[in-house]
C-alpha cells in the first residue's frame, strides 16, 4: 500500500504504472493483430482469443495500481448472473472518467469485454488506436443528415459498414457498451438540459439503436448498470492519487424487446417515439435505484 506518501506522490507513480502497463500489452498485442490479417479463419479465432485474455491482463494491472494506491470499498451486485460467453448490449449512467476503469475492474472476466463503437477516425490514435483495432472493437462512420441531403447515394452506407465490421461477433462472445446520456452528469448540464431525472442526464437513444439495427441478431439481452460515488464523483486524478474510498455498482439484466430489432429509427418516426419511451423507462428505473443509493449511502466527509 502506497497510503503513507503524499497524494501527489501516489497520482505520478500510478500514472506512470498505468503506461507501463499499457505500453507493455501493447507491444505484444500489436504484432499478435498484425498477424490477424492473414486469411486463415482458425489462425484468426485463435489471435482473437489470446488478444482478449492480454486486455483481461492489462484490466488486471489497472485492478493492481488501483489496489496498490487504497483499498477502495466495492460494493457489487447483479454480476453472478453474467456469462462470459454472452452477448449483450451494455448501458450505464455516466458520472466521471473513472466509470470506465471501475466497470473493467468489477466487470472482468465475468462477462465479455467491454467493447465501444468507435469513431473511425480514432483508428489513429497511437499505440491505442492499433489495439482498439485488434481487439475487434467496431469503428463505424456516421454520416450527418446535412452531409446525406448533399450526398444521397451514401444513404445506409454507414450502417452496412458497421454491420460488415460487426459479423465477426457471430462467434465470438461480445459486450457492446454506450453511454446513454453521452456525457457526464454535472449539476450545470442537468439544469441546462433541464432534466425530468433527479440524478442523470436526459438519455440519448439514437446510439443504441444504431447498435441495435447493426447487431441486432447477435445481441441476447441489456446489461443495464447503475454506478454510484458515495464521496462524490472523482475526478481520473483522485482515482490516481488513491482518493476513491468506494464504489458501488449495480448490474440488472433486462430482455431486449423483439420489436425494436431490424427497425429505421431514422426514418420511422412512431418506432422512434417507442423506442425512446422505452429507454426513458429504463432511466426512470435507474433514477429510483439511485434515490435508494443515495439514502443507504450517505456522503462522508
Amino acid at each position: 500500500m502506497l497510503s503513507f506518501l503524499p497524494a501527489a506522490l501516489r497520482g505520478t507513480i500510478a500514472a506512470l504504472l498505468l503506461a507501463l502497463n499499457t505500453l507493455f500489452w501493447a507491444s505484444l498485442l500489436i504484432p499478435l493483430s498484425l498477424l490477424k490479417l492473414l486469411p486463415i479463419p482458425p489462425l484468426q479465432r485463435l489471435l482473437t482469443r489470446v488478444l482478449i485474455r492480454i486486455a483481461e491482463i492489462w484490466i488486471l494491472g489497472n485492478s493492481g495500481w488501483m489496489h496498490l494506491n487504497r483499498r477502495i470499498e466495492w460494493d457489487i451486485q447483479g454480476r453472478e448472473r453474467l456469462d462470459q460467453n454472452g452477448w449483450y448490449l451494455v448501458t450505464s449512467n455516466h458520472r466521471s472518467w473513472v466509470d470506465i476503469l471501475a466497470l473493467q475492474h468489477a466487470l472482468n472476466r465475468r462477462m465479455p469485454m467491454l467493447k465501444f463503437f468507435l469513431k473511425q477516425e480514432l483508428i489513429w490514435v497511437p499505440v491505442i488506436g492499433l489495439c482498439w483495432w485488434g481487439l475487434d472493437f467496431p469503428f463505424m462512420k456516421r454520416y450527418s443528415k446535412a452531409y446525406l441531403e448533399k450526398h444521397p447515394e451514401k444513404a445506409g452506407q454507414d450502417l452496412a459498414t458497421t454491420r460488415k465490421a460487426c459479423e465477426k461477433f457471430k462467434t465470438t462472445p461480445v459486450a457492446v457498451f454506450n453511454f446513454l446520456e453521452g456525457t457526464r452528469f454535472t449539476k450545470a448540464k442537468h439544469d441546462q438540459q433541464q432534466s425530468p431525472f433527479r440524478h442523470l442526464l436526459k438519455p440519448k437513444s439514437g446510439g443504441v439503436a444504431f447498435v441495435l439495427d447493426a447487431m441486432g441478431e447477435q445481441l441476447r439481452s441489456l446489461v443495464d448498470i447503475t454506478i454510484h460515488y458515495p464521496d462524490g464523483d472523482p475526478t481520473f486524478w483522485d482515482l490516481l492519487c488513491g482518493k476513491v474510498r468506494s464504489v458501488v455498482v449495480r448490474c440488472s439484466i433486462r430482455p431486449i424487446p423483439a420489436e425494436f430489432l431490424g427497425q429505421d429509427y431514422q426514418n420511422d418516426a412512431a418506432f422512434r417515439e417507442r423506442f425512446q419511451q422505452w429507454v426513458n423507462g429504463l432511466w426512470e428505473d435507474k433514477d429510483a435505484l439511485l434515490d435508494q443509493l443515495y439514502q443507504q449511502y450517505p456522503k462522508r466527509n
